[in-house]
């Protein structure tokens, strides 16, 4: 069971593909609406300079100790859905993977998975929490991440045995969304598929 979770774009077209391709492999997909409090059923895209900054509004705003407590209650709802196993992970994509971090270090997620999660390095106090398995994705010229915090993020978690972390050269932030302008084919392909192998080490 994977709880996917989103940009600042809201569930929207290229989440759902993510959710259909991990059905493809095998797993129970759920993607929880982040921002319901504000503006629920938020469908956005990236390449429009007007929902850019819809969701940048959004985020500024964003509530992240509720959202923890969202994507917990998602979770737990997964658990009990027809064919789970009863182990849940999370992913997330920039604001989703900021979520993953926070809420595998502060909840009993199973296991966790990060990519390119924006604001990391501005909450590594929790690194010390974060025990349950984690995955981390990070694009080396990412203009969201500069690469001191990438290097802040390493150092917080550098020998941690429960720590993976994968850094992906000349990619920039959003390597893996479908529909992004930085998309990178074999990168997200690698990243991808390093995921794929972590979730069902650590969900089976």
């Amino acid at each position: 069971m994977a709880v996917v979770i989103q940009e600042i774009f809201g569930v929207n077209a290229d989440i759902r593909e993510t959710c259909d391709e991990l059905a493809e492999q095998g797993f129970i997909a759920i993607a929880p609406d982040l921002f319901w409090r504000k503006e629920p059923g938020l469908d956005l895209n990236s390449w429009s300079d007007a929902d850019w900054k819809k969701g940048l509004a959004l985020y500024a705003e964003y509530d992240r100790d509720a959202g923890v407590r969202d994507i917990a209650a998602t979770a737990a709802v997964a658990k009990r859905i027809d064919g789970s196993s009863g182990k849940v992970g999370v992913m997330g994509f920039c604001l989703g993977g900021l979520m993953s971090f926070l809420t595998t270090a502060r909840t009993d997620i199973d296991v966790g998975v990060s990519y390119y999660g924006g604001g990391t390095d501005h909450v590594l106090d929790e690194a010390a929490a974060l025990t349950a398995p984690f995955l981390i994705h990070l694009a080396e010229e990412d203009e969201f991440i500069s690469k001191p915090a990438q290097e802040k993020i390493k150092a917080a978690l550098r020998g941690k045995p429960n720590v993976e972390l994968y850094s992906y050269p000349g990619c920039n932030h959003a390597f893996a969304r479908h529909t992004g302008t930085h998309y990178d084919r074999n990168a997200a392909a690698t990243a991808n598929e390093r995921t794929r192998a972590f979730l069902i080490k650590h969900l089976s």
